[in-house]
């Protein structure tokens, strides 16, 4: 086993549980500013929801195989380059396209679906993809994913949140519209808060081995996100759609990987690493972006 494989990182599921407790306030915050009428607009474009699913679920785990063959990864690392590609759209998501400007509605309906499909398309795609590569084959284990589970965590961090947020934007619109700044604010700061955190935690590990998964992730996570805004764009997606599409394919549940990864493998040094960090980068980026976009207002063309 080679030494990058050994490492142990400081995983808590606490943690991750209060990040996702947060990210469900996130999405009360998002909520205050929508409508219902929202989601029947997002419901009736049927190229954006289908490109956001296909996009994530077929195109990039596919990407994700090819792109192992051209940068040739340690075995460890080029498996846990295809869980995160597996996994269901992060709900990070909703917060950077509700920031950019983007269409909100939209992308909370492809999270809501993508984490759905995920039941089975998750444990069909790590099985598919890991075991056709050759420098992936040796390391395979089957995955499950819990339907009950997964359930819960669409109600948690999209429905109930979602529910709230809507019936106070519908009976009390002038706290709403007072509240969606702060609420703003305040998850910026908690995403920066946990980027911060999660290197303090495991920064010995990241310094040792970080020049193995930098210009991988960085690849990786470019390619999933110019590949969203290229593909909206020659569908003549809206700007604010294209904009959500972006997100969607460029977010990962790489929480959820990591669990994966613990439960499954024994939390395997290099998919530990290159899942963990990913977490971070797709963060960092994710901001990046949102905040070029949140200067610039949408461009609306006819239909």
């Amino acid at each position: 086993m080679i030494a990058i494989d050994q490492v142990q990182l400081h995983f808590n599921p606490t943690t991750l549980g209060i990040l996702n407790a947060v990210l469900g306030l996130v999405m009360f915050g998002i909520a205050l500013d929508l409508k219902a009428a929202d989601f029947k607009a997002a419901l009736a474009t049927p190229r954006a929801l289908a490109l956001g699913l296909l996009g994530h679920h077929v195109l990039f785990p596919a990407m994700t195989w090819g792109l192992i063959w051209i940068l040739d990864p340690v075995p460890s690392i080029a498996l846990g380059m295809i869980l995160v590609a597996s996994c269901p759209a992060g709900h990070l998501s909703n917060f950077l396209t509700h920031f950019a400007k983007g269409n909100a509605a939209l992308s909370v309906s492809v999270s809501g679906l993508s984490t759905a499909v995920a039941i089975f398309m998750t444990p069909l795609n790590f099985a598919f993809w890991g075991n056709l590569h050759p420098v992936t084959h040796d390391l395979m284990r089957s995955i499950a994913l819990d339907p009950m589970e997964m359930l819960g965590v669409i109600v948690l961090l999209l429905g109930l949140p979602l529910a709230v947020g809507l019936t106070v934007s519908h009976r009390f619109p002038a706290f709403a519209k007072r509240a969606e700044k702060p609420m703003k604010i305040f998850s910026l700061v908690v995403f920066v808060a946990f980027v911060v955190g999660a290197l303090a935690a495991n920064f010995r590990h990241f310094l040792d081995y970080i020049h193995f998964v930098v210009l991988v992730v960085l690849i990786h996570n470019g390619l999933a996100l110019v590949t969203g805004f290229g593909l909206s764009s020659l569908l003549g997606l809206q700007d604010r759609d294209r904009r959500a599409v972006t997100f969607e394919m460029g977010i990962q549940n790489s929480g959820l990987g990591l669990i994966l990864i613990f439960d499954f493998f024994n939390g395997l040094g290099g998919m530990a690493i290159v899942t963990a960090w990913w977490g971070i980068w797709h963060i960092v980026s994710g901001l990046a972006l949102a905040s070029y976009w949140h200067r610039r207002e949408p461009v609306e063309t006819k239909a």
